[in-house]
């Protein structure tokens, strides 16, 4: 995870938490956070690189579509990052 941009892992985050999300469902779920576009030439990239790097698999829906998922990889990196920032800021929302 380490090798990962802030926008990579916001990917990660956004993928898991939702149920084979397509490209779209995924810009629109980061545009709502970011509250900026996030441009096509931003986000498929992106996608690629985290998909090369084994942490998401991507699917074809149809023609035209695909979906991604977390893949086992992901789901644990995500764990281990979410444990590395307990370390740092979980007393803050332990109250």
């Amino acid at each position: 995870m380490y090798d990962l941009t802030g926008f990579q892992r916001d990917l990660l985050y956004a993928i898991a938490g939702q149920d084979e999300p397509h490209g779209l469902a995924i810009k629109e779920e980061l545009e709502d956070y970011y509250e900026s576009e996030i441009h096509h030439g931003r986000l498929y990239p992106n996608l690629d690189n985290i998909v090369d790097k084994g942490l998401v698999e991507k699917g074809t829906a149809d023609q035209r579509t695909n979906y991604y998922s977390i893949t086992a990889r992901g789901r644990r990196e995500l764990e281990a990052r979410r444990d590395w920032e307990d370390q740092y800021v979980g007393d803050l929302f332990s109250e």
